[in-house]
């Protein structure tokens, strides 16, 4: 076995023993709920910046309405979620046994990552055309489309907001009783990553990079540039839509609100705090921001100064972010090439 699937075994081993060690533990009683809320609210802008930084940080595109598909999979795998397993205002009854949520909930949360990837496509198409300041505009206008869209909805609540979907999770309790909604969120957090490592090490992954330094060379040298901004628009916001499926279900309740610009802003001062192109700087800005958020949390209106704020200053004195567009494995092998090196040069000594 070579050095690269040594590494990815262990890596997976890791993550697998982590998820049994934080559901066990949660499901225990040790872990309150507040600590499973903020190591939930971690995985979902883990997937939440991770797949914003496939167009912001891989394809060097700029988007800013993001949350616009967040809210588009929240709504749908809302929506699903309460009619299949639960009383509702639809049907009255639950569509389905109720027990069947725990195997029927990650397919839900994948139609929900479905729809919101079929909203990105609906972006995309006409942004081929676009770059930089004018995308920028095309998916905030998006955003707004989506958020105006849901407020005046009144079979999903409009304005007031939908909830119910926490009885989904209940019934997956009532069956085996540990705390699934970790389970889920840590489980679609280790697929996504996992996911996005495997496209943009692939030759795909490469068509789309080639467009962050010259989209006209990369056309020149055969590369399809709108069939690859296609793709990573569309995995890019069916991501999205996967974390916002997550998110509704954490919560058990959202409303257009909790998809603002205030959300996309959040998911751009992620990627540029780790750094656009790197998928472990994604990781690490989502835990870093994550707790940040919860020590801002008392300032309340006064955080949104200060996360602007913290945008501005990335962007005057390090706007290559904390990874630049490295990952941790080419830091780990530098470090240990300089402790070898350190070690021979003593060893001359």
């Amino acid at each position: 076995m070579n050095t690269g699937k040594k590494y990815s075994v262990l890596i997976f081993v890791i993550a697998a023993a982590c998820i049994v060690l934080v559901t066990a533990l949660a499901s225990a009683g040790i872990l309150n709920q507040y600590i499973q809320t903020v190591i939930m609210s971690i995985g979902i802008n883990i997937i939440f910046a991770s797949s914003l930084n496939i167009v912001n940080g891989y394809m060097g595109e700029f988007s800013c309405g993001h949350a616009g598909f967040m809210a588009v999979g929240a709504y749908v795998s809302s929506i699903l979620s309460i009619v299949l397993f639960t009383e509702n205002k639809f049907f009255e009854a639950p569509l389905l046994p109720p027990e069947l949520s725990i195997v029927l909930f990650p397919l839900i949360i994948f139609i929900g990552g479905i729809a919101a990837a079929v909203a990105g496509l609906l972006v995309a198409i006409p942004s081929f055309k676009t770059r930089d300041d004018y995308l920028a505009i095309i998916t905030i206008a998006s955003n707004y489309i989506i958020m105006t869209a849901i407020n005046n909805l009144e079979v999903v609540g409009a304005s007031r907001g939908l909830m119910g979907m926490k009885n989904t999770i209940r019934a997956m309790s009532s069956v085996i009783p540990i705390t699934w909604m970790i389970l889920w969120v840590m489980l679609f957090m280790g697929i996504s990553v996992l996911a996005i490592s495997r496209l943009m090490n692939s030759v795909l992954g490469k068509g789309i990079s080639t467009i962050r330094y010259d989209e006209v060379s990369a056309e020149i040298m055969s590369v399809n540039t709108n069939r690859m901004k296609l793709l990573a628009f569309c995995f890019s916001s069916g991501l999205a839509g996967v974390a916002g499926g997550l998110f509704a279900h954490m919560l058990g309740f959202i409303n257009p609100a909790s998809f603002n610009i205030m959300k996309s802003t959040e998911g751009m001062v992620m990627v540029y705090l780790g750094g656009m192109g790197s998928l472990s700087g994604s990781v690490l800005s989502a835990i870093f921001f994550t707790f940040l958020l919860q020590i801002l949390q008392p300032l309340q209106i006064l955080k949104w100064v200060f996360i602007p704020l913290l945008l501005i200053l990335l962007m005057q004195f390090r706007p290559e972010g904390i990874m630049g567009n490295k990952e941790l494995p080419y830091f780990w092998a530098h470090i240990k090439a300089r402790l070898s090196g350190a070690k021979n040069g003593g060893g001359k000594k």
